[in-house]
């Protein structure tokens, strides 16, 4: 049978493998959602799809915009779609936990009801919509596949939005539809290809720092904390593919129609298990003590709040938390107090052979493919210009000798150089020089044996 999909996130992580996964059913079509002006991405879509020449019309690109109404397509091509798309995928969402409430609303909340109203105008036959764990909000318990307004701590934006675009899906969507609820998703268990730092992603850096200062059999000491469902890119592909191709029962009624299904790791794992396999994988020392964060709670608000108000705490803070990655909502979810039944996804896998890899088995690919390709220190410009470029660098004995001709240097690395020396002839000469060269100097006349001479600056 051959079947037209419509995907909205299609040049995403999980979208462009999805989309992979759809176009490898024989005769099937996928068209895609694109915003105006991102053409230029389409070669290499097509490259990893494996579609050349006339093969790439089984992927076809539809403009539009994820903000508009029924997501900004055209009329006529509205028209032409109508009765034809078999199943609308719906991908598109801001993932991330650090991005302003306004755009992950505009994005996750409008963008659902958009896809819904594109949905309907089209005439699709069904609605995947990919949710996430997040729906649950902060649950204290078990949050079963069958649950949706049990949730509760959804102050956060990230939870709040995810669970208003499911809410959106559920009430208004007059096709029928199925909801996917993925956990934490992380690279390929194969490859460990990822796109982005992100989850248990931002605990890496800490993870090098450590190897970098302690030797391997020194024990560590790491933290204890609630627990985090983890779950690789090509088990949730593969979970969508497999599900969404369910056929209905002999009535004609689809079997998936207002299912949700828990795209978990069925054992799920604390916060410090995660830490001591990702520290095995990186050859970092092995974590024998945990520290129970719940611990933290017991310290007095006034008395955190009180330290944090000192600058040289804050400044403390603030710089260990960007040397390593880390976002500020980090330590928000570390004592992330919900679990979740995966009752329907079993019943559904069952015989299929697809079932979640377990951490310790490919936390090792992850870790390499990170350490090669997403670590940030891969990134940072080591050159002099990368180093210095619009920095203040001070050069005492800067009028003459290397110290001259190290200022000159810097300045052409684009910094700010201030000499200094004894010599206010020697210093003015050099001005000149650098003047003639297409840059400057600010020069002050000092000597380092006076100490008085400091406070000019």
């Amino acid at each position: 049978m051959q079947m037209q999909y419509f995907v909205t996130g299609a040049t995403g992580f999980i979208g462009k493998r999805l989309v992979k996964a759809l176009l490898a059913r024989k005769g099937s079509t996928v068209h895609f959602l694109v915003r105006p002006g991102s053409e230029g991405k389409l070669a290499a879509l097509y490259e990893y799809w494996g579609l050349s020449g006339v093969a790439r019309n089984r992927a076809m690109a539809v403009s539009g915009d994820l903000t508009a109404k029924k997501l900004g397509v055209a009329a006529d091509a509205l028209k032409a779609l109508k009765g034809k798309i078999d199943a609308v995928y719906h991908l598109a969402a801001v993932y991330d936990l650090s991005a302003d409430a306004e755009s992950q609303v505009q994005v996750n909340i409008d963008g659902t009801r958009n896809m819904v109203e594109f949905a309907k105008a089209v005439d699709a036959g069904h609605v995947h919509h990919v949710s996430s764990i997040a729906a649950a909000g902060l649950y204290e318990g078990v949050f079963r596949e069958d649950m949706f307004e049990e949730a509760e701590g959804l102050e956060h934006p990230y939870f709040m939005t995810k669970h208003e675009s499911e809410k959106i899906v559920r009430k208004e969507c007059k096709v029928p539809w199925t909801v996917y609820r993925p956990a934490l998703v992380v690279g390929d268990s194969k490859t460990g290809e990822m796109d982005k730092i992100d989850g248990p992603y931002y605990f890496f850096k800490l993870i090098q720092r450590m190897r970098q200062i302690l030797p391997p059999w020194m024990p560590s000491v790491g933290i204890e904390g609630g627990r985090i469902n983890i779950v690789p890119v090509d088990f949730v592909v593969r979970c969508l593919d497999h599900i969404s191709h369910i056929r209905s029962d002999q009535k004609g009624k689809s079997a998936l129609a207002g299912k949700c299904f828990h795209l978990v790791d069925p054992q799920g794992y604390r916060v410090g298990d995660v830490l001591d396999i990702l520290s095995k994988a990186a050859h970092a020392p092995k974590m024998n003590l945990f520290v129970n964060a719940a611990l933290l709670g017991f310290v007095p608000r006034s008395v955190k709040k009180g330290l944090m108000a000192l600058a040289p705490v804050r400044r403390i803070r603030n710089a260990v938390m960007k040397d390593l990655g880390l976002p500020d909502d980090m330590f928000t979810f570390i004592n992330f107090p919900t679990r979740y039944d995966r009752r329907e996804l079993d019943a559904v896998l069952k015989g299929s052979g697809i079932e979640c890899p377990n951490l310790n088995d490919y936390a090792w690919v992850l870790w390499d493919y990170w350490e090669r390709h997403l670590d940030p220190d891969l990134f940072i410009d080591r050159s002099l210009k990368g180093t210095v470029g619009g920095k203040v660098v001070l050069v005492t004995g800067g009028s003459s000798g290397i110290g001259l001709a190290a200022a000159h240097k810097f300045a052409e690395a684009g910094a700010t150089t201030i000499i200094c020396g004894r010599d206010a002839d020697k210093l003015e000469e050099a001005c000149k020089e650098a003047m003639a060269k297409g840059y400057e100097f600010v020069a002050y006349p000092a000597d380092i044996a006076d100490m008085s001479d400091c406070d000019r600056f």
